[in-house]
């Protein structure tokens, strides 16, 4: 069957009804956009329906145009000064106390001997307190002379040269030579006279101020000695001990001779406390003295009557 034009006009808008009412329903089932262009003319053109896909993120394209930069996190910045108050800075603590010092150290006492007795000696009787000597022996004078030293010092009393008592000396004085040292007697014996080389021998020296016991040219013991004053001098020449008297006094000048060895009338060898208490400072009457009375005791033990006593200068 055909139909008529007017048929066909007729048909037209309910197609167009139906068209629409489709296009509503997929328009709210799909979210599309539908976007109808129209054409001059009677004819349409098909309806264009544009379906959204999912996108990926936008990432920065290598090589393109500019793109918007990230802003790089921003550095931590250094915290603000507090406003405190400066305290002062702590003292420093004090230094370690100082160690004690040591004890003073005894160097020489009552009847030490040698070289160092005898500079003690010499250095005391530069300050005048000490007029004996030297000797090279610490005797009862010579401790006296060290506790005066000490005393005026305000040092202990004690009598003992320590190292405290030497330093305070050596400060006070000079190095004595060879002639303090030896001034008042008992310097290294002279070379023996050639009387002494044979036998049993007291051999004195008046140049050096000793006494030698010499037995066949051998030195046993030597000594300090001292001899008679200006007006009663010892007699020089080679003589003989003719008596030993130990406890002898001398009934011309009632004075004690102790271990008394005599030689040429009333000249002999023996002890004086005199020689030992004053030193050079005085004479004898002739006789030859000795001030060590440990010496010479030991040698009037030895010595025998007849044995030779040379005395020379």
């Amino acid at each position: 069957m055909r139909f008529t034009g007017i048929d066909r006009i007729a048909r037209r808008p309910a197609a167009a009804l139906a068209s629409a009412a489709a296009l509503t329903v997929l328009t709210a089932l799909c979210g599309c956009t539908v976007q109808p262009t129209a054409a001059d003319g009677k004819n349409r053109s098909p309806v264009h329906i544009e379906v959204p896909s999912a996108r990926p993120p936008a990432t920065p394209a290598s090589g393109g145009g500019p793109t918007k930069a990230t802003p790089a996190p921003a550095a931590p910045s250094a915290p603000a000064p507090s406003r405190t108050t400066t305290s002062p800075p702590a003292p420093a603590p004090p230094p370690p106390p100082a160690p004690p010092s040591p004890a003073p150290r005894v160097l020489w006492s009552r009847g030490d001997t040698g070289p160092d007795v005898r500079e003690l000696q010499a250095r005391l009787r530069q300050v005048a307190w000490l007029f004996d000597g030297p000797t090279g022996t610490y005797g009862e004078l010579t401790e006296e002379a060290v506790k005066g030293f000490q005393g005026k010092r305000g040092l202990p009393r004690t009598g003992r040269t320590d190292t405290v008592t030497w330093q305070r000396l050596v400060g006070m004085t000079h190095e004595p030579g060879k002639w303090e040292l030896y001034l008042m007697g008992g310097q290294p014996a002279a070379a023996p006279d050639p009387r002494c080389l044979t036998g049993r021998v007291l051999c004195i020296d008046k140049t050096s101020r000793t006494l030698r016991w010499m037995i066949d040219g051998r030195t046993v013991s030597t000594m300090a000695v001292r001899f008679g004053a200006q007006y009663t001098p010892t007699r020089e020449g080679a003589f003989q001990v003719y008596w030993k008297s130990r406890h002898h006094v001398s009934t011309l000048y009632d004075s004690p001779m102790p271990y008394a060895m005599f030689f040429s009338g009333g000249q002999a060898v023996h002890y004086s406390a005199d020689f030992a208490a004053r030193g050079y400072a005085g004479g004898s009457h002739g006789c030859v003295n000795v001030r060590d009375e440990t010496a010479v005791a030991a040698l009037f033990a030895q010595v025998r009557t007849g044995d030779k006593v040379v005395v020379s200068r």
